[in-house]
C-alpha cells in the first residue's frame, strides 16, 4: 500500500495571553509534523519552542532525505529530542534571564506506506480519527495524568484540577527527560491531529471529534478548532495541525 496525505495548521495567541509561545512545523512533502508549547514567560517559552522545533525538525528532514526507514526513526527520535534539550539548556546558560524555560514537543513522521513514528514529551497531544472514533495516541506527561493512572483521580477531575498544567516531563528541564516513541499505521481516510493544550484545555474529546467529523477542507477544520477554543475562553495559546491520509495511489 502506498498513501499520500494533505495537511494544514494554525496557531493563535488566544484571548488571555500576551504572547504566543507555541510553535509548529508542517513539511508535508517529507511527512514531518511538529507541535511545541513553550513555557517560561517573558518570551522565554517562545524561544524554547522555536529552538525545539528548529532542531528536531531539521534533523528529521535530513533523515527523511537520507531515506532513513521507520526503524531508524525509532532510535533517531529520542536522539533529536535530547539534542533539542541540550540546545535549550545551552541557550539558557548564555542568557540567564531565560533560565527555567522549557517546552513540550510532539513530532509525527509519516511514511508513504502509511506507517508512522511519533515522538512525544509534555502535554501537547496527538489524536487519530478513524471510522468516526477519536483516539488519543500520546500520553500526557502531567501530574494529573499520573494521578489518573494511579486511580486517585478521574479523567473529569483531572480536567478541572488546579494542577492540571503541571508537567512531569519537558524539554529544557533540569534533568534529561526521555520522550515516548510510538509506532503504528495510518490508513486512507484517517485524520491525525497534533495540538497544544490550549486546544484540549478548552475543547473536550467529544467536541474535537464533532468538528473533525464534519470533513471538508482541512484549513477550515483547523480554523474551526481554533475558533471553538477561543469561544470557550481561549485561556492559553492554541495550536492545531491536521494531517489527512488520502486514498492509496
Amino acid at each position: 500500500m502506498k498513501v499520500t496525505w494533505e495537511a494544514a495548521g494554525a496557531t493563535d495567541v488566544g484571548r488571555v495571553r500576551a504572547h504566543n509561545e507555541d510553535a509548529f512545523v508542517i513539511d508535508a512533502q517529507r511527512g514531518v509534523f511538529l507541535v511545541a508549547d513553550g513555557m517560561g514567560g517573558h518570551a522565554a517559552g517562545e524561544v524554547a519552542s522555536a529552538i525545539a522545533t528548529e532542531a528536531v525538525g531539521s534533523a528529521l528532514r535530513m533523515a527523511v532525505d537520507a531515506e532513513l526507514g521507520p526503524e531508524g526513526f525509532q532510535e533517531l527520535l529520542p536522539e533529536t529530542f535530547h539534542g533539542a534539550h541540550h540546545s535549550i539548556l545551552n541557550y539558557s546558560l548564555a542568557k540567564p534571564e531565560t533560565r527555567g524555560m522549557g517546552t513540550t514537543l510532539t513530532a509525527l513522521v509519516l511514511f508513504d506506506d502509511g506507517s508512522f513514528r511519533l515522538g512525544h514529551i509534555g502535554d501537547s497531544r496527538c489524536y487519530v480519527l478513524r471510522d468516526g472514533e477519536l483516539t488519543q495516541l500520546s500520553r500526557d506527561h502531567t501530574w494529573v495524568q499520573r494521578e489518573v493512572d494511579a486511580g486517585r483521580l478521574t479523567d473529569a477531575g483531572a480536567r478541572r484540577h488546579r494542577l492540571s498544567h503541571v508537567l512531569t516531563r519537558a524539554l529544557g528541564a533540569d534533568s534529561l527527560d526521555l520522550p515516548d516513541v510510538y509506532s503504528g499505521t495510518l490508513l486512507p481516510g484517517d485524520v491525525a491531529l497534533l495540538c497544544s493544550d490550549g486546544l484540549t484545555g478548552m475543547l473536550t474529546d467529544r467536541m474535537l471529534r464533532r468538528i473533525l467529523m464534519r470533513g471538508g477542507d482541512l484549513a477550515e477544520r483547523v480554523a474551526e478548532l481554533v475558533m471553538g477554543a477561543n469561544e470557550r475562553g481561549g485561556r492559553d495559546n492554541i495550536t492545531a495541525v491536521l494531517v489527512r491520509v488520502l486514498d492509496q495511489e
